[in-house]
């Protein structure tokens, strides 16, 4: 079926779509390639070209992931076999940014149907939460057939804001409590980042955050960013992502990426794949505003590790190195870090994982662990900050990331 890829109100390209394995077959025309989807179109000879391979891949992405945990409950529940399935649905919607397809014959408006100023359906999240399918009046309109992300999570709308909730993993159901751990901390340094809370419905605990995209601002992911040229040889995947950055005029750069790399090491941020941080633009000129608020943190604190085990597990690390010892080298600058805005937060963190429903999930052993590993890394981190050079070589491949993909929670650990 054809449609045209549209960004808001603009029509950016004429595609045809396989309904049968949901992905785009054609590319028939482009009328504006400035707005095509970053990543999506290369210059050969002076003349820009769009790849269907890769608007392909940015229009699948879009997609539940396959990894998602409960995702084949859910599809069986919904009686479709793949997840791109859903994305004509929903036209492609999303609560990220400002891109949708509408059929060729139609004229409906962005102002008419985007998940910002619209209301819609919570019946594709009940279904990816456990609930059985509606029998009469089911509504595919939701935005999460676009959610990215392999953890268990739905988008409501609550008392008028887009929000998202995102569930732990068994046994521990840690990463929703990591996730305010790491806002506590981004509070005290100061990084700009996303304000998590904790919600116990049924009791269990889940991670809500607003949606920190506006109808005016959208984000592009680290990996897009990546796919605008090859990497050169000598680039590693640090530089490359780095230089592209400044290419395309991304303001601070460099500061941003301290405070992410920085945070990662203080939580032993396991997933920090190239996916789950990003770039925010004005989504009507192009212009690039800056790198998006830190969120995503809850894979971290040895979320599925035993207790005893916390306090000597060597922790997996991206998206640039595969160790945290190795990533940490890529910061440029500590003297933003006051290290005595730390100070009590051990405390803090007992604090907040003092609920009386908490130990069903964290017991004491457990959140004694946590905090001790905390307390151990900033102590490290002050000592690695005091020795710090600026004259560090940034442009080492060793120990680089060979493939940077999110964690895989398509079996859950029981």
């Amino acid at each position: 079926m054809k449609y045209t890829l549209m960004h808001k109100n603009l029509s950016v390209a004429q595609i045809e779509i396989d309904e049968e394995i949901g992905s785009i077959s054609k590319i028939i025309e482009i009328y504006h390639e400035k707005h095509m989807p970053v990543g999506t179109v290369y210059t050969m000879h002076h003349e820009t070209k769009a790849q269907r391979m890769a608007l392909n891949h940015w229009w699948t992405g879009r997609s539940i992931p396959a990894s998602r945990s409960g995702i084949r409950e859910a599809l069986d529940e919904l009686g479709v076999y793949d997840t791109t399935l859903l994305l004509t649905h929903c036209m492609g919607l999303s609560l990220s940014d400002h891109y949708w397809i509408r059929p060729t014959n139609s004229d409906v408006k962005w102002e008419d149907v985007n998940f910002f100023t619209n209301d819609f359906s919570d019946d594709i999240g009940d279904v990816l939460f456990g609930a059985p399918k509606k029998q009469v009046g089911f509504d595919y309109s939701s935005p999460d057939n676009t959610s990215d992300g392999n953890l268990k999570k739905r988008w409501k709308i609550i008392h008028g804001k887009r929000c998202l909730l995102k569930d732990g993993i068994k046994p521990y159901r840690q990463q929703p409590f990591n996730e305010l751990i790491a806002t506590k901390i981004m509070e005290r340094l100061g990084i700009y980042h996303v304000p998590y809370t904790i919600i116990w419905e049924d009791g269990k605990p889940y991670s809500m955050c607003e949606d920190f995209v506006t109808t005016e601002t959208e984000l592009v992911s680290a990996w897009r960013m990546t796919q605008l040229r090859p990497k050169a040889n000598h680039e590693n995947t640090y530089l490359h992502f780095v230089n592209i950055c400044m290419e395309s005029g991304v303001p601070d750069v460099t500061a941003a990426l301290d405070r992410m790399l920085v945070l990662d090491y203080l939580i032993a941020n396991e997933d920090r794949h190239m996916n789950n941080f990003g770039l925010l633009r004005n989504a009507d000129t192009l212009e690039w505003i800056g790198f998006a608020p830190i969120f995503d943190s809850g894979t971290s604190l040895g979320y599925n590790t035993d207790a005893a085990q916390l306090g000597s597990y060597d922790a997996v690390c991206k998206p640039f190195k595969k160790t945290h010892g190795e990533q940490l080298r890529l910061v440029s600058d500590f003297s933003w870090i006051d290290f005595a805005k730390l100070d009590g937060i051990e405390d803090e963190i007992r604090e907040l994982l003092s609920d009386e429903r908490v130990p069903e999930w964290i017991d004491e052993k457990r959140k004694n662990a946590i905090i001790a590993g905390i307390t151990n890394r900033i102590h490290q981190l002050q000592t690695i900050a005091m020795a710090h050079t600026s004259r560090q070589d940034f442009s080492s491949q060793e120990d680089d990331v060979e493939e940077d993909i999110a964690e895989d929670y398509g079996m859950e650990f029981e």
